[in-house]
């Protein structure tokens, strides 16, 4: 990790690049991920795949490494027969994971999914679980203890689909002493349970601990319109990584539709979004090390 500067002071000096989409990458290197834990099983079965995921970002010029916590939660494992202690492991295995791959020059941020990753069932893209703002904060509070315990530079609340939700993650991480970034994700303009962006990203306006706001997991032309909103509700630096463009398609388990964000359109939809205030930029599914290394040289 980083620690001469805060992550927000590191913010303030320019763009940093994220890394891309963790699940691409280890199915590059053979890893099957058609468990409903996806990616966090690994932390279990092939820690060392999700390292050698993490290098090749790394090497391709990634600032900021996201950890593979995202679809860990202690349901989840319990789930797979793993008692409370093993799955605080796991968890803060994830943390040491990406802070080795960083070789202690690179920034590590703790992911933190929403509640519908735990269901595996793609509810994430819709929101609106039937759950209170105070049982969704239950829900989080545990493992983001955990995760901020363990060291990261910042706590990545991402691919949140309901402010309900956003305000439930805002309240689970008070009083945990890491920052936090808040990441939507969107469809037509709007979270993906329907909401007005303005309306979401105002949760965050007035949270010092938050230290930026934008969208992640969601269409490239989606993105500088949310990342103008959030600056304009918030006053923060933006944070933006989407989906390569591709649409999965569930009915035949497979991607469909043309790349819209690789390392050919990556400069140009940089500029946009570091016109529109974004300070982190990377991408999320199907976003590989090419992009991650075109990102880094766009900037320079």
């Amino acid at each position: 990790m980083a620690p001469a500067r805060t992550f927000a002071q590191a913010l303030a000096d320019g763009v940093l690049v994220l890394d891309g989409g963790l699940s691409n990458q280890l199915e590059t290197q053979g890893c099957d991920l058609t468990d409903a834990l996806w990616s966090a099983r690994l932390l279990a079965d092939a820690p060392a795949q999700i390292g050698a995921a993490h290098a090749a970002y790394v090497r391709a010029g990634a600032e900021v490494l996201i950890t593979s916590s995202y679809q860990a939660t202690y349901e989840g494992f319990a789930r797979r027969g793993l008692d409370g202690a093993a799955t605080t492991a796991l968890l803060r295995r994830s943390v040491t994971l990406a802070a080795e791959a960083g070789r202690g020059s690179g920034w590590v941020a703790a992911s933190v999914g929403p509640y519908g990753a735990m269901l595996a069932d793609g509810s994430e893209y819709r929101g609106r679980y039937g759950l209170s703002v105070r049982e969704l904060e239950r829900f989080h509070r545990p493992r983001v203890e955990v995760l901020a315990a363990a060291g990261p530079d910042v706590l990545a609340l991402e691919t949140v689909p309901d402010a309900d939700e956003a305000e439930a993650l805002l309240r689970a991480v008070a009083g945990c002493g890491v920052p936090v970034w808040l990441s939507y994700t969107v469809a037509g303009g709007r979270t993906r349970a329907g909401q007005d962006l303005a309306d979401a990203f105002a949760v965050a306006a007035g949270n010092d601990q938050v230290v930026a706001v934008g969208v992640n997991c969601c269409e490239p032309a989606e993105a500088a319109g949310a990342l103008t909103v959030a600056a304009e509700v918030t006053g923060k630096p933006g944070v933006v990584y989407p989906n390569s463009g591709e649409r999965w398609d569930a009915t035949t388990r497979a991607w469909r539709g043309g790349t819209a964000f690789g390392p050919a359109e990556a400069p140009g939809l940089a500029a946009a979004w570091e016109a529109a205030g974004a300070r982190l930029i990377g991408g999320c599914c199907r976003v590989g090390p090419g992009t991650i290394a075109a990102l880094g040289g766009w900037r320079g």
